[in-house]
C-alpha cells in the first residue's frame, strides 16, 4: 500500500506527562482501529466514554473517544480521536495498540495538515497561516496567522483568478471570433477593463504591505559599539534579565547573543555583539568580525558611546553607511548620562544610562514606533510570505504585459494571462507545487 494511502496516528497534544493527551488517527482504517480498542464507534462528532483495550484484552486506559467520518473531518478522511490520560504508560501503550493494526503507521511531520491540503479542505496560504499559527509568539503574530488561516488571502487569490479566467476566455473568443468584424474589439474591451481592474488591485495589495511578511521572523535590533561602553548591560535591560556577562573588563563579549522580545506584540530579536575593536587575540578577532556581520544584516543597529563621546568613523564604515544616513538604520545611543552631560538631543540619538535604567522607557517607545513604521500595517495583510509575494509580482507582470499586447494580437494577450492564472493557481497550492510542499509541511509538528 502507498504510504499516502495509510492510515496515520499521532500524538497531537503537549508533550508528556499531561493532564489530558490526544491521540489522532486519520484513514481508511480508522474505523477499524476505533471499534479494535473501544469496543464500538460512537455516534459522529459526539463524545463517548469507552474503556480502551489492546489486541490481547489488556485495558489500557479510561478514555474520551470520537469519530469524524470523511469527508466531513479535517483531514477529509475517516478521523478517530484517543482522549486520555497523559501518561507516559498510557500512551506506549496506546500507540503501540494502535500500530499492529495492518495498514497503519506514525504519522511524519505535517502529514494531517497535508492531507486536508490534498483533500481540499484548506489551500496553500491557509497551509502556511496555520504554520504560522503553531509558531507564533507574539499576539501581532498570532492575529496575522489567524486572519490567513480564516483565508484572507486565499479567497481573494481565488476571486482574481476566476476574474482572469473570464477575462481570458473573453480574449480567447475573440481569436475564434477573428474573421467576424467588429466581434474581437467587442469582446476585447470588457476584458482590457477587467484586467486593468485586476492589475490595480494586485498592484495596491503589493505596493501597501510594507514588510508585513516579516513578521513571521521578527525585526533584528543589533546593540554594537565600542568594547565596555554598556551593550551587555542594556541588553539585560531591555531583556529585563541577565542574558549577558557584565563586565568592566574590555572584550568580555566574544560571541553574539540573541534575545527574543514581544514589544507591544512586535517580535523583536535583539543582538548582543563583541566590542568592534583592532585586536592580537584571535578568539576575540573571531567576535568582531561576528559582530560586524550581524550588525551588517540587522534591520536596526544600537550603536552604543559612552556619554558625550564622539561618534568614531568605525561606526559607520563598519555599518556600511553614511554619517547623513545613520538616522534610517543606525541611531546612537550615549550611555552613562548619569555619568555627566545630556543625552542625544539629535534625531535618532538617545541617552540611557543602561545601568540605573534612565531613558530606557523612551528608548524601547521609539522601538515600538520603528517596529510599527517597519512591518507597516499587519492588520488585515494579505502577504505574509517571500513566496506570496513572489508569486503576486508574477501575476501583477503578466496582466501588466497582456495590457500592453493586447493591440498586438490577442494571442499573445491570452498567453500572459494564462500566466497569470498559473501565477494564483501556485499561490493557492493548485498547479504544480510539488517542489515547495515538502519544504512547508516538514516544519510541521508531528500529530499537525
Amino acid at each position: 500500500m502507498h504510504p499516502r494511502d495509510q492510515t496515520i496516528f499521532a500524538l497531537s497534544s503537549g508533550r508528556a506527562p499531561s493532564a489530558i493527551a490526544v491521540v489522532r488517527v486519520s484513514g481508511s482504517q480508522a474505523g477499524l482501529v476505533l471499534t479494535t480498542l473501544a469496543g464500538q464507534s460512537p455516534a459522529p462528532r459526539q463524545a463517548s466514554r469507552r474503556l480502551l483495550r489492546d489486541g490481547a484484552g489488556q485495558p489500557i486506559d479510561d478514555a474520551v473517544v470520537l469519530w469524524f467520518p470523511g469527508p466531513g473531518s479535517a483531514t477529509g478522511e475517516d478521523i478517530a480521536e484517543f482522549h486520555v490520560h497523559g501518561g507516559r504508560a498510557v500512551l506506549a501503550a496506546l500507540l503501540a495498540a494502535i500500530s499492529v493494526i495492518p495498514n497503519t503507521r506514525a504519522a511524519e511531520p505535517g502529514e494531517f495538515t497535508r492531507r486536508a491540503f490534498e483533500n481540499g479542505k484548506l489551500d496553500l496560504t491557509e497551509a502556511e497561516g496555520l504554520d504560522d499559527l503553531i509558531h507564533a509568539d507574539t499576539d501581532r503574530q498570532r492575529r496575522q496567522a489567524l486572519r490567513q488561516l480564516q483565508g484572507l488571502l486565499g479567497d481573494r487569490a481565488r476571486d482574481w483568478r476566476e476574474r482572469i479566467i473570464e477575462a481570458s476566455a473573453l480574449i480567447e473568443a475573440g481569436i475564434d471570433f477573428s474573421d467576424e468584424g467588429d466581434v474581437p474589439a467587442e469582446l476585447r474591451a470588457p476584458a482590457v477593463k477587467a484586467i486593468e481592474a485586476l492589475h490595480d488591485e494586485i498592484a495596491n495589495v503589493l505596493a501597501a504591505q510594507g514588510h508585513s511578511e516579516r513578521l513571521r521572523d521578527g525585526l533584528v535590533v543589533a546593540i554594537a559599539g565600542e568594547p565596555n561602553v554598556g551593550k551587555s548591560t542594556l541588553m539585560n535591560q531591555l531583556a529585563r534579565r541577565d542574558v549577558a556577562i557584565v563586565s568592566p573588563h574590555a572584550g568580555t563579549t566574544r560571541d553574539v547573543i540573541e534575545v527574543q522580545l514581544d514589544l507591544d506584540g512586535y517580535p523583536v530579536t535583539v543582538i548582543d555583539t563583541a566590542g568592534i575593536r583592532e585586536t592580537d587575540d584571535p578568539v576575540e578577532q573571531e567576535g568582531v568580525r561576528r559582530a560586524r556581520a550581524r550588525a551588517e544584516d540587522a534591520d536596526l543597529v544600537l550603536w552604543l558611546v559612552e556619554g558625550e563621546g564622539p561618534v568614531g568613523p568605525e561606526a559607520m564604515r563598519s555599518l556600511r553607511t553614511s554619517e547623513d544616513d545613520r538616522s534610517s538604520s543606525v541611531w546612537i545611543v550615549r550611555n552613562k548620562i548619569d555619568l555627566g552631560g545630556v543625552g542625544g538631543s539629535e534625531p535618532g540619538e538617545f541617552g540611557i544610562s543602561a545601568s540605573r535604567g534612565d531613558g530606557i522607557p523612551e528608548l524601547v517607545a521609539a522601538l515600538v514606533k520603528f517596529a510599527a513604521s517597519f512591518f507597516g500595517t499587519t492588520e488585515g495583510a494579505l502577504v505574509t510570505r517571500a513566496r506570496q509575494r513572489d508569486l503576486l509580482r508574477q501575476a501583477s507582470g503578466s496582466l501588466r504585459r497582456s495590457l500592453e499586447l493586447v493591440e498586438e494580437g490577442e494571442e499573445l494577450a491570452a498567453e500572459e494571462l494564462r500566466a497569470a492564472a498559473y501565477a494564483l493557481g501556485r499561490l493557492l497550492g493548485r498547479v504544480d507545487v510539488e517542489d515547495v510542499l515538502g519544504a512547508i509541511f516538514q516544519k510541521f509538528c508531528i500529530g499537525k
